[in-house]
């Protein structure tokens, strides 16, 4: 029987906060189904390498750089860096996210700031850079991982939830901006995802996340993937300004 591959081939993708959890697995995703993937990261450089090995031992280029994401200047670089390497670029995934969670009393100015930097100016600054690429070429993919907290807000998490809240009017305002030009911007919204940072959680919070769900389970890295991956394929061409949950019924 003949496999049915999504046909990502000759496709360049930039997926921002590559180098672990969600991020490495969208990044090695998109590789096996045929893209040539860069990656940035902060500061875990040692999965970076993994997870640029990983894609080149699929047979695909890969470009891992260090980049803030709430810098402009970091940001123009890396897509001149990828278009150095691969001649262009059709597909962006923004993943990069922070969270500094209590309740909004207690909430400092810092965390309150940070939290919108990374996870909402972040989103702007790769989002602007993109769009500017794919309305020249009249061609392009943009996929923003959201989160169920930015369509439900979440307790102890203001910040976060605002930020995700921004992603999603960010990206349904961009859908309508770039569809003119044949470019698709749609956002994934997981809810817990079981990584190696949620395995810290104490076990009651993971407990209470798997009874919200309908399934019965968290979601496992890969499950994200497989969305963002269909996303950026020509099957989803007449997907935009889509909020996908993948979450297991967990936010209905």
């Amino acid at each position: 029987m003949e496999v049915d591959i999504l046909e990502l081939d000759d496709k360049n993708a930039l997926v921002t906060g590559g180098s672990v959890g969600i991020g490495a697995s969208i990044a090695i995703k998109l590789a096996e189904d045929g893209a040539n993937v860069a990656i940035n990261y902060r500061k875990h450089d040692t999965e970076a390498k993994a997870v640029k090995k990983r894609i080149e031992e699929l047979g695909r280029k890969a470009v891992v750089v260090k980049a803030d994401v709430t810098s402009s200047a970091d940001a123009e670089k890396m897509f001149s860096q990828v278009i150095d390497a691969f001649g262009r670029v059709d597909i962006l995934v923004c993943n990069a996210g922070i969270t500094r969670d209590g309740v909004i009393w207690k909430m400092n100015e810092a965390d309150w700031d940070q939290v919108i930097a990374v996870n909402l100016k972040g989103y702007y600054i790769y989002n602007k850079i993109a769009a500017r690429y794919f309305k020249d070429q009249r061609y392009g993919k943009i996929v923003n991982i959201t989160s169920i907290n930015g369509l439900r807000g979440k307790f102890g998490q203001t910040n976060y939830s605002a930020a995700k809240g921004g992603e999603i009017a960010l990206t349904k305002a961009l859908a309508k901006e770039l569809g003119k030009f044949n470019v698709n911007v749609n956002a994934v919204a997981p809810g817990m995802v079981m990584t190696e940072m949620t395995k810290s959680i104490p076990p009651e919070f993971l407990k209470n996340a798997i009874d919200e769900t309908v399934l019965g389970r968290l979601a496992t890295p890969e499950d994200i993937s497989n969305v963002v991956s269909f996303l950026c394929s020509e099957k989803a061409r007449h997907i935009t300004g889509g909020i996908i949950k993948v979450d297991g019924g967990q936010y209905i």
